[in-house]
């Protein structure tokens, strides 16, 4: 597992924070120093944090969980889609529904609702419907697409969330909390880092930053997917080996038994065969 060095992280530019008028004081300690009015990330304890953070998510994905990536701001969008999409994770680039994980039974009926719809194409009842119910229909279909589609494959609550902006994404963060579950984010001097669990202090209005930050996250998600994958494997080898290994005795066992055949009846009285005349 690779970590982002010093350069790659100065030349991202995920050392530029807010304006010093907008800042969160909880951010003091991941800031380094103030210049021309903004204040500037302490960029050694970025990397750290991005070490720590990927470690964990990477325990994450190698158990089989899922990470639910949310970014609904526009430099952020596109970035998170395709690094998600890369290692089939749930995402969230839309308009965050409200209760999403607080009320999670509903939007999973939101979804299904999406794949009846799915059912009605295939089937050919969709044939038979008017122009007009087509059209509505087709109308719901785009919209749940659009807000649900990333997380069709989401059948149960997320084990983590990656969040970029936790002041923009607020309320994800705050339901997250509700319920326990432990959220990772890319947070800027101007937001309160005393919500989130792993905290990632970096430039989250940077396109260039944002990539940097998730390219090292999703690339430690894969690595724990793959160990995964690899782990699989071999213990379903291990497997297979052991039934050979409880087969063999039981050959073994027939071996034996036939070869005491012959010498059980070669001691059998010979009084029984008939006398020669």
């Amino acid at each position: 597992m690779s970590t982002p060095t010093f350069d790659q992280l100065l030349e991202a530019g995920c050392h530029f924070g807010h304006l010093k008028r907008k800042w969160n004081p909880a951010m003091a300690p991941y800031i380094f120093m103030e210049r021309n009015g903004i204040h500037i990330i302490d960029l050694y304890k970025t990397a750290a944090k991005v070490e720590e953070a990927a470690a964990a998510l990477k325990n994450i994905a190698k158990s089989g969980k899922k990470v639910l990536f949310v970014a609904t701001k526009k430099q952020a969008k596109q970035v998170v889609a395709d690094k998600a999409q890369s290692i089939n994770m749930p995402y969230v680039i839309e308009r965050w529904p409200g209760g999403m994980l607080t009320n999670f039974p509903t939007i999973r009926k939101a979804v299904k609702k999406m794949t009846a719809i799915d059912k009605m194409t295939k089937d050919g009842t969709f044939d038979n419907l008017s122009k007009r119910e087509k059209l509505q229909i087709t109308r719901q279909r785009a919209k749940l697409e659009k807000t649900l589609g990333s997380i069709a494959d989401l059948n149960r609550l997320p084990s983590a969330l990656f969040v970029v902006d936790v002041l923009k994404e607020r309320i994800a963060v705050a339901e997250a909390n509700r319920l326990g579950i432990p959220v990772f984010a890319m947070v800027d001097t101007n937001s309160d880092p005393n919500n989130v669990d792993f905290v990632i202090p970096a430039n989250d209005d940077a396109s260039k930053s944002i990539e940097l930050i998730l390219d090292t996250v999703c690339a430690a998600m894969a690595e724990g997917l793959e160990e995964r994958k690899v782990e699989k494997v071999d213990a379903a080898a291990a497997g297979e080996q052991e039934e050979g290994e409880e087969r063999q005795p039981r050959r073994d066992r027939r071996r034996v038994s036939r070869d005491r055949r012959p010498a059980a009846a070669a001691e059998a009285p010979a009084a029984e065969a008939p006398a020669a005349e």
